[in-house]
Order: structure tokens, then C-alpha cells, then sequence
């Protein structure tokens, strides 16, 4: 590495905290407050089939269609229950509503135990840090009750920035507010294409996050692998001076 290290860009779900249960029990204990009983293997499955098919419609939460993030997640999350036979439309508005506000609370995500101290580590190192995450405009808010948000100068959302990894359009985003060559800049994330390669392909040093050794791309050099983020601040700490 020809450039000493400056920063560290960070993707966020399922790389520094996950969802803590799954959708399908998230959305019906919250239509158990409501009054329904459904099963939270019939609404996963129905969740899946409606996320899927508004992901292909409108990717990106349709923001070039003329939608954005809360009225991407109010359809999708009124598809699910229609598919579960839940057809009252005050009742769909309401759920839906609630959910969407729901995800923005600490209950509802787990910081990975290796998270924090990974971020401190990077501090210590005198780097800086932002996120480049496909997430919509709630990450802030997610970030910031989770105890996260502090950690960053900035945050990139792929709603905001109008395009979705792996378009090397998001990266350059990140690329203008760092001020330094993409050489200075490290990525830190769990997806093959969208995190390490995407990143890569823009002169940015992608690291690949493999928690739990799902990753069996021959591409990917051991130095670029990390099982555990406890891995990560001595592999940074060869690229800063």
C-alpha cells in the first residue's frame, strides 16, 4: 500500500449489528398488539416474497420511481400481511406504520460483541470512519441508539445517495467527503460483491467480513479475510504509516 492509511468505511447490518429476531417474529408480535394471531413461518415466508418482488420492482426503495424508504417499507410490510389474508386497510396503515417506526429502536438490533471495541481500535489508530450501507434514511437514528453513531464522520445511506452498492457511484460519494486518495481509504463489510469487490474496484482496500465461513470465494487473499472484527485493527495498523 502505496498511500498511508486515512480511513476506514464501514458497511453496517449484519457487519458491526443484526436484527435481533427474525422479521417474521418482529412483524407479528407487533400484529399480536392488534389483535391478530399469525404464524411467524407463514409471515417470514410471505415477508421473503414481498421483499423480493419490491426489490426487483423498485430497487433502491424506488427512489428513481418516486418513492422513498418509509413508503418502500409501508408496501412491503402491507404485502406481507395481505398475503397472510390481513386485509383490513386501517389495520394494514397501522402495522405498518408501527413497524416502520419499530426498527429505529435499540430492542430490535444486537451489536456485535466484537463491534465496538473494533471501532475504538480504529480511533486509537488516528482514523477516521464513515459508513457506506444500503439502508435507508433510519440508520442515523439506528446508529445513534445503539451507541454507534459517535464513532463516525459521516454516514452514506444508499436512499440518500440516490444508488445502492455495488455501483462505484456510492463509493465515490464516500471517496469526495474523505478528501484522500482511494489508496487512504479501507472498507470493512460482509458482502462478497457488494462490499469487497465493489470497493476494490474503485482503488478502495476492501476487507471481507466472514463471521461464520459462509464465504468460499478463492479470490479473496487471507489477508483480506476476517473471521472476527478482532482481527481487523492489526491488519490496519500494517497500512497506516
Amino acid at each position: 500500500m502505496q498511500s498511508p492509511l486515512r480511513w476506514v468505511l464501514w458497511d453496517v447490518k449484519d457487519t458491526l449489528l443484526k436484527v435481533r429476531a427474525s422479521v417474521g417474529e418482529q412483524y407479528c408480535k407487533e400484529a399480536e398488539r392488534m389483535g391478530l394471531n399469525l404464524s411467524p413461518v407463514d409471515v417470514e415466508a410471505a415477508f421473503l416474497q414481498a421483499y423480493k418482488q419490491y426489490s426487483s420492482r423498485y430497487p433502491n426503495y424506488g427512489v428513481t420511481q418516486g418513492l422513498d424508504g418509509r413508503s418502500w417499507w409501508i408496501r412491503v410490510v402491507q404485502d406481507t400481511f395481505s398475503r397472510c389474508r390481513v386485509q383490513d386497510p386501517a389495520l394494514l396503515h397501522k402495522i405498518s406504520n408501527n413497524l416502520y417506526q419499530n426498527f429505529c429502536n435499540a430492542e430490535n438490533w444486537e451489536v456485535f460483541p466484537d463491534s465496538q471495541k473494533a471501532l475504538e481500535s480504529c480511533s486509537s489508530l488516528g482514523l477516521k470512519m464513515g459508513v457506506v450501507s444500503n439502508f435507508d434514511s433510519r440508520l442515523k437514528e439506528i446508529l445513534r441508539v445503539c451507541g454507534l453513531l459517535s464513532h463516525f464522520s459521516f454516514i452514506i445511506t444508499s436512499e440518500e445517495a440516490g444508488v445502492p452498492k455495488p455501483s462505484p457511484n456510492i463509493f465515490h460519494q464516500a471517496l469526495q467527503k474523505c478528501e484522500v486518495p482511494a489508496a487512504s481509504v479501507a472498507h470493512i463489510g460482509d458482502h462478497y460483491v457488494n462490499d469487497y469487490l465493489a470497493s476494490r474496484s474503485v482503488g478502495i482496500h476492501g476487507f471481507l467480513l466472514n463471521r461464520h465461513d459462509k464465504c468460499n470465494q478463492p479470490d479473496v487473499p487471507q489477508e483480506h479475510r476476517l473471521s472476527s472484527l478482532e482481527e481487523l485493527p492489526p491488519q490496519l495498523q500494517q497500512h497506516i504509516d
